[in-house]
Parts: structure tokens; sequence; C-alpha cells
């Protein structure tokens, strides 16, 4: 049975198909076909076996903009039993829109068309740049200007663009339709949402690139996507969930997920009616994507940085302060004067921390924790009270989120509990802190 089985995982081969003309314009290392998805469990089962076939490859493939699909099967050998053999074709087909292409050469041509005239839907809310890799790969590893200061005009950038839009947006739930197949294949435990539920919100990054020959042209091609749910705030506010955030493999690992999560902070920020910004259920890569970007925000925040910790631990750059254990000034008997201008302390000032993290719009926990970062940041290892003040607002903290099932502890239990797990943040947070020096 073993000859007969396949991997669904490698059987599958992603594509975002690009038009003739937008392939003279990419560069050696980019490659946006035959790329594998993360998951299949949800189309495919549990075990994400697929059977009666050798050398099975589900060939799905997407219009790079408009992602329109084309679904084609192909093996060596299939077992004869259809009772025993998985129909892979009809199984996938449940997950797509009915209106996928069958005929390689007629979706071809639709890839043609759609190069030139598709167009995303929605509101432009944000937008960066980056250095065209075909740029850099002629540049044979000499000096290039930063991407971040590309000019999007700049014939070596290739811009990004994050589009919001909701089930109103013309168009847009037909294109959705299209692209919540990305959410089983990539996050765990994804599901397809309810379009009866009016409520939700969507961005949606694409990559803006300029054609080679021509480069009056400019051709989109979906990068990634963040879907968005508001729910009541007392007394008449909302609280946003971020739901489902998901960058595709050819993207990944180039800073995208950071940039389109920005856009939605940014967007958070500037509408009132939003009281702060929420995560359900996140996976770690995406708890460390957003305290690496949370942290470099409040890093960069001078006015926050200079009340934290006051105007003599500000850089002049912006707000970043000292390392772990380069802390305050040393006094008397080898102990420090621990932030005696600054709100941040140890131990912080509640009322100023609940100040700015309405202001900034972050939930209650991730701010804490932020804080707590901030503080190691700058501790003297040498300074005893201060970093017994640490542990315990940061053991407060624990003991508060986790209450119900320490209080059913006895004493000593909890507080060895409290302890271990007391270390084992900062340990995490030491690891946090180094991927943004």
């Amino acid at each position: 049975m073993t000859d007969w089985t396949s991997d669904a995982n490698e059987a599958l081969a992603l594509s975002l198909v690009r038009s003739r003309e937008d392939k003279e314009s990419i560069a050696e290392d980019e490659v946006y076909e035959g790329f594998h998805p993360s998951f299949t469990y949800p189309i495919f089962g549990e075990d994400e076996k697929i059977y009666g076939y050798n050398d099975l490859v589900i060939d799905l493939r997407f219009t790079s903009g408009s992602l329109i699909q084309y679904l084609n099967t192909r093996y060596s050998e299939k077992l004869s039993s259809s009772s025993t053999v998985d129909d892979v074709e009809g199984t996938l087909s449940g997950f797509i829109p009915p209106t996928y292409y069958k005929d390689e050469e007629v979706f071809l041509t639709r890839v043609e068309e759609d190069a030139t005239t598709f167009r995303p839907s929605g509101q432009l809310i944000y937008s960066y740049t980056r250095l065209s890799p075909l740029s850099s790969q002629k540049k044979k590893g000499k000096a290039v200007s930063d991407s971040q200061y590309l000019d999007s005009e700049n014939p070596n950038a290739v811009a990004y663009e994050v589009y919001h839009a909701t089930w109103d947006t013309p168009g847009f739930k037909e294109y959705h339709r299209r692209m919540q197949i990305f959410i089983l294949l990539y996050i765990e435990g994804g599901s397809y949402i309810n379009e009866d539920e009016d409520s939700w919100e969507f961005v949606v990054l694409y990559e803006k690139r300029k054609r080679v020959k021509d480069p009056q042209i400019a051709t989109y091609h979906f990068v990634g996507y963040s879907s968005l749910y508001p729910f009541y705030c007392f007394p008449e506010r909302v609280r946003m969930r971020l739901s489902q955030f998901v960058i595709l493999t050819p993207y990944q690992h180039h800073g995208h997920g950071s940039e389109l999560y920005k856009a939605i902070y940014k967007y958070v920020l500037s509408r009132p009616v939003i009281a702060e910004l929420t995560i359900e259920d996140p996976a770690e890569a995406f708890e460390d994507l957003r305290d690496r970007n949370d942290l470099k925000m409040l890093l960069s925040d001078h006015r926050f940085m200079e009340e934290g910790f006051g105007s003599s631990e500000i850089s002049h750059g912006g707000g970043r302060v000292g390392g772990i254990g380069r802390g305050g000034r040393s006094g008397r008997g080898g102990n420090t004067a621990p932030n005696m201008n600054g709100k941040m302390g140890p131990p912080s000032d509640k009322v100023w921390v609940e100040k700015w993290r309405s202001d900034l719009k972050i939930a209650g926990r991730q701010f804490q924790r932020l804080i707590e970062m901030l503080i190691l940041l700058r501790l003297d290892p040498s300074d005893a009270r201060a970093l017994r003040a640490f542990r315990l607002q940061v053991k407060e903290r624990l003991f508060r989120f986790n209450f119900e099932i320490l209080a059913q502890l006895e004493k000593k239990e909890r507080l060895e509990k409290l302890e271990e797990t007391f270390q084992s943040v900062r340990e995490d947070y030491a690891r946090i802190l180094a991927m943004i020096k």
C-alpha cells in the first residue's frame, strides 16, 4: 500500500503565474512557481496522504494578481480499483470556486489578459518599497541604496501596496473566495470564514512591479493578506481582532509580514472608533513578529522612552537604550539609582502605563510584556533592588493571568511554579530582545 501512497504536501504544487513580459522582470533566485503548502489536512485528511497513485502531482496554479485558478492532476500510474483510489480533483475542487480552468492554454491566455487589467479592489492604506532583486543581481554585490529610502518612481524600486476591503467592496467577495484556500494551506487550524457575517474587514498586500521593457507598465501580484473582525468595546467603540494572517512562501523571510502588520497597526491607530488591536490565538512565529515590531515602535518613540526612562537614557536616534546589563548609574554599596526620572521602573507607574497602552491601542497583556522587555533591556544585573522589583512585577502579572490554575496549588508549589515560569519568561524576553539589536 505504501507504493501507492503520496504525501499530499509534497504532491500539491502551487504556482503564482506571471505573464511572459512580467517574468523578464524577476531575478534568477525568485521562485514563484512549484512551491508547496505547509498543511493539507483540512483538504485531504489528518494523515495528509493520498492513496491510489504513483508520482502524483497536483498542479494548482493562480494568476499572480487576480488569483484565477487552474487545476490539473498527473501521475505515472493509477490503481484500477475506483473504490479505493482517492478522488484528488473532486476533493480539492470542493475548496475552490467552480470556475477554475482545466485547459492549460486557455488559462495561460487568461494570465496574459489579467496581467495588465487587474487592479486591487479596496482602499490603499499603506505602501513601502524594496530594491528590485533584478537590479541587485545586476549590481553583482556592489553597494546599492537602502531600499527603505527608494522612491516608488525609482526604476530600481519594487513597490508594495496594502489595500483595505470589506464584503461591500465591489468584486472583493469573489476575490476572497479565490484567495481563502491559502488559509487552509498555511495556517494550522485555519478555516474558512462565514460570508454571512457582515463585519469582516481585510487587508491585502500586493507587489507592484514595473516591466523591464516598458517601465510605464506596472503589474500587481498577490503577496498575502489578513482578516480582521471588530468586537464591541464598552461604551461605544470596538476591539479589532486580527484573525488570520498569511504571507505566501515566495515572499516569506523578506520582511513582508512585518510590513503587513505595520499596515494593520497604522490602520487601527487611524480609526478613532477602534479601542485596541487584539490577536486571535497567534502562532509562535507570529508572536515573535508582533513582539519585534511593537518593541521597535516603542523604542523609536522618543517621548515614550523619555518619559519611561528619563532624558539621560535616550539615545540621539530616537529612543534606544543600552542592552541587557547596561543599566543605570552606580550608587553607594553597588546599587544603582534606577530610573529616578522615569515612569518605567521597576516597578512601573501603572497609571502611566495604562495611559500609553490606551493611546497606542495595544492589548493589556501584550503591553505589559513589552514594558517588561524594555525594563530588562536596560536592567543592571548588579542592582539587587531593581532585579527584585522587576521579578515581582513580572510575577504579579503571571499570577493574575494564571490565577485559576495557581490558586489551586499549595503555597510552596505555587511559589515554585511562579519562579519557574518567571525564569522561562525572562529567557524568552532575552531571545526576543536579541532579534531587535
